[in-house]
């Protein structure tokens, strides 16, 4: 009996598809399914590393060849101690202080924290965004464009991918709150800005994965930022 080997899957059909698990993933984890949140994330970057794999790629196009770890892991270490840096500047300066106070989390315990710090973050937040906009989205892309172009197709998703979370952000933030104010209108301008944020912020991350060749470096650089605002936020009670 004669053995075929499937083909593989065409790259734009490849992204079509991991564009439409992410839409799926995001009404889970922000209307459908919240307390799964971990599970999740987990299950579906694996998905999502299957689909580059269907469609003829490796770690590599993710950004997570062997060859490529102890640079990712230099830059990592690096970008960490220049965030903590930044945020005890930021925790220091009267009028940055404000910035830390966030609704969301102002009644978490230090165990909490720990969890979000340890657990909740990296798995539930970067393990996923990661895998899915600057490893598989990126190199699928990547395959078919230049760079600039990755870099703006896995950005401006990224930034879209915020909007179900940012919209009740001048409520959870007061110092957003009182910047935009707490009407329809300072919610919806509250939102786009957060989106056009994220969105340049995926560009630096993109630009981190070119530059390391390594999917490490975004990664760090994406935990910190977020862990080190909730220890921080938690400190400055």
């Amino acid at each position: 009996m004669r053995r075929t080997t499937a083909r593989p899957l065409p790259t734009k059909v490849a992204i079509a598809v991991v564009v439409a698990v992410l839409v799926l993933t995001n009404l889970a984890n922000n209307r459908w399914a919240r307390s799964w949140i971990l599970l999740t994330a987990v299950v579906v970057s694996a998905v999502l590393i299957g689909i580059m794999f269907r469609a003829g790629g490796g770690w590599a196009d993710i950004g997570l060849a062997p060859g490529t770890l102890g640079s990712g892991l230099r830059w990592a270490a690096a970008l960490i101690g220049i965030v903590a840096a930044g945020y005890l500047c930021a925790a220091v300066l009267p009028f940055t202080r404000d910035l830390f106070e966030d609704q969301r989390t102002s009644t978490l315990s230090g165990a909490e924290v720990a969890l979000r710090v340890l657990v909740t973050v990296p798995l539930g937040t970067v393990l996923l965004e990661e895998i899915a906009f600057r490893g598989v989205l990126y190199g699928l892309v990547l395959r078919i464009r230049p760079v600039l172009t990755a870099t703006l197709f896995s950005s401006v998703l990224f930034g879209l991918w915020h909007i179900l979370p940012s919209l009740h952000l001048t409520d959870d933030k007061p110092a957003l709150g009182s910047l935009f104010g707490h009407s329809v209108l300072g919610a919806v301008v509250a939102n786009i800005g957060s989106v056009l944020f994220t969105a340049a912020s995926g560009c630096l991350f993109c630009y981190l994965r070119h530059r390391s060749r390594s999917l490490l470096a975004p990664m760090a650089l994406h935990w910190a930022t977020n862990a080190f605002g909730y220890v921080f936020g938690f400190l400055l009670r």
